[in-house]
C-alpha cells in the first residue's frame, strides 16, 4: 500500500480488487498507516483501484465518520460509477482519472481572464485553467455555456475533461476553427468583415434576456471594484466613481465579460463564442469596459504587448475598437463615440487598477508606472462624467432586438428569418406573419434599390413587442437618401392594369395589411416602423 505525506496530509494508495473477501485486511492496514501517521487530512488515490464492492465502500464510509474531509481521487470510470450509482459522489470529493494531455508546442488561438485555449489537433481544442484546482470552475463554465446555448448564443460545449501538469483543461471540438485574432492578423484587410461579424454577435448576446439569478450580477462585481478604489483615489473622485456606478440600473441582459477577438472562433462559415466562465448579467457599458482593456487598456504604455496578446499590432487594435464602438453606436459621429469611449475608459481603468494592486502592481517600478497612468486618465474622466450610460442608445439595444445588415437584395432571407424568428418566439398566428413577412419584403427591398442608388449602405431592422396592447414593431433605419414612402399617393386599384401608374402598390399593400406606419426623418436616418397588433 503505497502512501505519501504532505504536510499533515496522508495520501493512500489503493489498488486491485476491494470486496467481502478482503475488505477488513484493507481496512486493518489503512487504520495501521494512518495509527502511526495521526494525519488531519485523509486522502485515498484510487488510480491502482480496479474493483470496489459495498464492503469496500463499507471501509471509506467508517474513515469518513474519523475525517468529514475526507476524499477520493483519481477514480476509473467504471469504478466512479459504482460511487456514483451509491451516492457516495453526494456524501464525499470524489474525483475521476482524467486522461493526461499535453500542450507543449501547441497553438495558442485564444485567451480569457481564466486559463488559455490551444489547438491539441485538427478538430479539438483545450482550455487550460490557471487555477490548479478547477474543477468547480470547468463545471460553472459548462453550465452557463448550456445555458447559453439554450438561449440561443452559439457556443461549443466542452465535452471532456482532462489533466495537463498540475491543472486542468476542457475540451472542446472545434473543427479547423480560427480566430478573429487570427483573421485579423493574417488578413486585415477583412477588418470591415469582422467588425460586422463582432459586432453582431455582440449585440446578440445584449438583447438575450437571461432568467433571474441564472448568472452573477456585474453591477455589484464593479460595485465592489469601486470600493476597493476608495483607497486609491482622491476622496472626491473616489465618491464620484462609486456613486457612478451606483446610478448604472440593474439590467438581465446578458453580457460576456471577456469580449474580445481571441474568445470568438470561425468554423465552417459559422461564428462561435467561447471562453463562457466570464459570462453574467448587466448594463453592457460593463463590457465595453473589458472590451476597451483588451485593446488598448492593458497596452497604453507597452504597446508591444496587444501582439503578444492578440496576434495584431497596436495601431490595429486601435482601429478595430473605434470601427466597432462605431457600429455598436450606429453612429459615425466621433462625439458620440468619444463620449461612449470615454464611460468604457472608466470602467475599464477601474478593473486595471484594482487588477494590478492586488497583484503588487505598487511594488514594482514599471507596473506603478501604468498605475499611475490609469489613475490620472481615470480622475480626469470622472471630472466630467455625470453618468454611464451611454446617450441611451447601450440601453436600446439591450431591449430591442437589432440587426444590422447590409443593404443588399442578397441579405432579405437572413432580415426575414430574423423577423420570423422573433415573430415565432411570441406565438405570431400563421395569418399575421404572412402580412407582416409581404411588408418586410417590400421595405426592405426598397431600401436596398434606392435608399443609397447607385452605391451601397447598410439598415438596421429592430424587432419589438410590447405587452399592452400585444403588437410588434419592426423599425426599418437607414442612412439613406431622405424619402417618406407615405406621402406617395394611394394607387386607384379600380382601373385595370393598363390605366395603373407603375409604382405604389407595394407601400399601398403595407398599409392595408398592418395597423399602422410610421415615418420620420431625423438625425440624417429614415425612419419607418410597421405596427401590427398580435
Amino acid at each position: 500500500m503505497n502512501t505519501s505525506w504532505d504536510n499533515e496530509k496522508l495520501t493512500i494508495g489503493l489498488e486491485g480488487r476491494i470486496d467481502s473477501g478482503n475488505a477488513a485486511e484493507v481496512e486493518n492496514e489503512i487504520n495501521e498507516v494512518i495509527k502511526d501517521k495521526d494525519p488531519s487530512a485523509l486522502v485515498l488515490d484510487a488510480e491502482g483501484l480496479e474493483y470496489i464492492s459495498s464492503a469496500g465502500l463499507r471501509v471509506i464510509l467508517r474513515l469518513r465518520k474519523k475525517y468529514p474531509e475526507l476524499s477520493v481521487i483519481n477514480v476509473k470510470s467504471d469504478v466512479f460509477e459504482i460511487f456514483e450509482m451509491t451516492g457516495f459522489t453526494e456524501m464525499m470529493k470524489v474525483e475521476k482519472a482524467y486522461r493526461k494531455v499535453s500542450v507543449e508546442g501547441c497553438e495558442e488561438i485564444g485567451r480569457g481572464a481564466n486559463g488559455s485555449i490551444y489547438r491539441i489537433d485538427k478538430d479539438n481544442v483545450v482550455k487550460v485553467y490557471n487555477n490548479a484546482d478547477a474543477l468547480d470552475e470547468i463545471r460553472h463554465e459548462r453550465e452557463v455555456a448550456r445555458l447559453a446555448l439554450i438561449l440561443g448564443i452559439p457556443t461549443a460545449i466542452s465535452y471532456d475533461v482532462v489533466k495537463i501538469g498540475d491543472s486542468y483543461g476542457s475540451v472542446f471540438e472545434l473543427l479547423n476553427a480560427k480566430s478573429f485574432s487570427s483573421i485579423l492578423a493574417n488578413e486585415p484587410e477583412k477588418i470591415d468583415w469582422c467588425v460586422e461579424e463582432y459586432v453582431e454577435m455582440l449585440k446578440r448576446i445584449h438583447s438575450t434576456e437571461v432568467p433571474a439569478g441564472k448568472l452573477p450580477d456585474m453591477r455589484e462585481t464593479v460595485i465592489s471594484w469601486a470600493e476597493f478604489m476608495q483607497d486609491y483615489l482622491p476622496e472626491k473622485a473616489g465618491k464620484k466613481l462609486l456613486a457612478l456606478v451606483e446610478a448604472v440600473p440593474h439590467d438581465d441582459h446578458m453580457i460576456h465579460g471577456d469580449y474580445h477577438t481571441k474568445n470568438l472562433e470561425l468554423q465552417d462559415d459559422e461564428v462561435l463564442l467561447i471562453d463562457m466562465d466570464t459570462l453574467a448579467v448587466g448594463n453592457p457599458v460593463f463590457e465595453l469596459g473589458s472590451m476597451f482593456n483588451a485593446y488598448r487598456g492593458f497596452f497604453e504604455l507597452d504597446h508591444d504587448g496587444v501582439r503578444s496578446f492578440q496576434g495584431f499590432s497596436y495601431e490595429m487594435a486601435e482601429k478595430f475598437w473605434y470601427k466597432t464602438l462605431a457600429k455598436y453606436l450606429g453612429t459615425d459621429d466621433e462625439a458620440v463615440i468619444r463620449s461612449a469611449e470615454d464611460k468604457a475608459r472608466i470602467i475599464g481603468y477601474t478593473r486595471l487598477i484594482r487588477r494590478s494592486i492586488r497583484r503588487g502592481g505598487l511594488e514594482d517600478k514599471d507596473r506603478k508606472a501604468e498605475i499611475d497612468l490609469w489613475t490620472k486618465e481615470l480622475i480626469e474622466l470622472l471630472e466630467k462624467t455625470d453618468t454611464l450610460i451611454i446617450d441611451n442608445e447601450l440601453e436600446k439595444v439591450s431591449k430591442n432586438n437589432d440587426l444590422d445588415i447590409e443593404a443588399v437584395e442578397e441579405n432579405l432571407n437572413k432580415v426575414m428569418a430574423f423577423v420570423d424568428e422573433n415573430l415565432e418566439a411570441v406565438g405570431c398566428s400563421m395569418k399575421s406573419q404572412m402580412q407582416i413577412d409581404i411588408a418586410v419584403e417590400e421595405v426592405f427591398v426598397n431600401i436596398c434599390k434606392y435608399a443609397y442608388h447607385p452605391e451601397k449602405g447598410r439598415a438596421v431592422v429592430r424587432v419589438a413587442v410590447s405587452d399592452e396592447p400585444v403588437q410588434v414593431r419592426i423599425t426599418f433605419i437607414d442612412h439613406g437618401k431622405p424619402y417618406d414612402p407615405l406621402l406617395k399617393d394611394d394607387p386607384d386599384v379600380t382601373l385595370s392594369a393598363a390605366e395603373r401608374e407603375i409604382g405604389g402598390l407595394g407601400i399601398f399593400m403595407v398599409k392595408q395589411t398592418m395597423d399602422a406606419v410610421e415615418y420620420e426623418y431625423k438625425d440624417g436616418s429614415n425612419i419607418l416602423t410597421l405596427v401590427k397588433k398580435l
